[in-house]
């Protein structure tokens, strides 16, 4: 599936964006992964957020491209990386992170990148570049391994 990449500034999302990016993060991070936590963490509001829309216009795939300071005091980072049902085995998943990636190579250059990763995905942003800190650690009862990728 082809999708379309868009990426705004908080502040420049419109509500259908917003709400739009809130109920696929709550379908997959709250109703499927089964754990209830607040998504809405006030750290939206400081960053990019990426969306793949399908030709009807529908999110089918989102991140958050995170400023320096925000998550990790020195590095960038992406954060809330989440597919819909409908684009999942489709490669949706890597072209997500290839674009987060160079979207955070268009807004702050070639810059180290640090992620909290579920543990099961290690080898999948291992093929993207990240490699393991040795920090591991449960964020809301799911095993998470932070990572980073260097430039």
């Amino acid at each position: 599936m082809n999708l379309i990449w868009q990426y705004k500034y908080f502040k420049d999302l419109n509500i259908a964006e917003l709400y739009e990016i809130g109920r696929l993060r709550q379908e997959v991070f709250v109703l499927e992964q089964n754990c209830p936590y607040v998504d809405f963490d006030g750290k939206d509001y400081y960053c990019w957020h990426l969306m793949g829309l399908d030709e009807h216009g529908n999110l089918q795939a989102y991140a958050r491209i995170v400023p320096e300071g925000i998550s990790y005091p020195k590095d960038i980072s992406i954060g809330r990386v989440v597919n819909s049902q409908a684009v999942r085995g489709t490669g949706a998943g890597k072209t997500l992170m290839l674009e987060s990636i160079a979207v955070c190579e268009i807004l702050w250059g070639k810059k180290p990148i640090r992620i909290s990763a579920q543990t099961y995905l290690l080898r999948f942003y291992e093929s993207l570049g990240f490699v393991s800190t040795g920090k591991e650690y449960l964020e809301d009862d799911i095993p998470h391994t932070e990572m980073l990728r260097n430039c």
